[in-house]
């Protein structure tokens, strides 16, 4: 079996991160060239040392089960299912990452990717209500993601640039929501049930405008 190919460096990274994502060029946006070069410095010697990114793909969802469970038992476990949450949207940008430096990208590849992250969505809403959010927030909340997700990927298929299509209520986003209410939660044992609500409600909120 022939060896891998040794990583791209950063210029050869974004290069190919642009090819695959309708030729947006990430220099040209800061934060997107800052969040690259992070996913970039930490996928690196993942991709150095063969990991394939399909094994990336699933921790991801193995560490959004984690911010369920860790969020079931409340109290001072929520500061825990915070970190794992940042973990778990960590990994869901460095199996792209290992991908793109691997030469590795394909349809199989996105597709699995894409029912992976769905499943880590359901996991996090899920996580809410385990904590203590209003169980029809989370399911609206759920509901209007997978429509989010269903919509994009038909337009898509119909044409549009992907990142033509991206919206405030990016999964990093929903990501961000849920960790800081979860370690608001976490910071006042009393009264964090008000807080998690508020992080379901927000989910609905803002997934309905994007």
């Amino acid at each position: 079996m022939a060896a891998p190919p040794p990583p791209l460096d950063r210029d050869g990274y974004l290069d190919r991160w642009a090819a695959t994502h309708g030729g947006y060029d990430p220099r040209s946006n800061v934060l997107v060239r800052g969040w690259l070069g992070i996913a970039y410095a930490v996928a690196r010697p993942l991709a150095a040392a063969g990991v394939p990114p399909d094994v990336v793909t699933f921790c991801g969802v193995i560490a959004s089960a984690g911010v369920l469970l860790l969020a079931g038992l409340g109290g001072g476990w929520l500061l825990l299912a915070t970190a794992m949450a940042v973990l778990a949207g960590l990994l869901d940008n460095l199996d792209g990452a290992v991908a793109v430096l691997r030469g590795r990208v394909s349809a199989y590849g996105t597709v699995l990717d894409s029912t992976c992250d769905r499943v880590s969505d359901l996991l996090l809403v899920a996580a809410l209500w385990a904590a203590g959010a209003p169980v029809l927030a989370g399911v609206l909340g759920g509901a209007l993601m997978l429509l989010q997700e269903y919509v994009r990927a038909s337009a898509a298929a119909a044409g549009l640039r992907d990142v033509g299509v991206v919206t405030v209520w990016e999964r990093p986003t929903r990501v961000i929501v849920t960790a800081a209410f979860l370690v608001g939660g976490s910071a006042h044992p009393g009264g964090g049930l008000p807080l998690v609500g508020m992080s379901a409600a927000i989910v609905a909120e803002l997934i309905g405008p994007a």
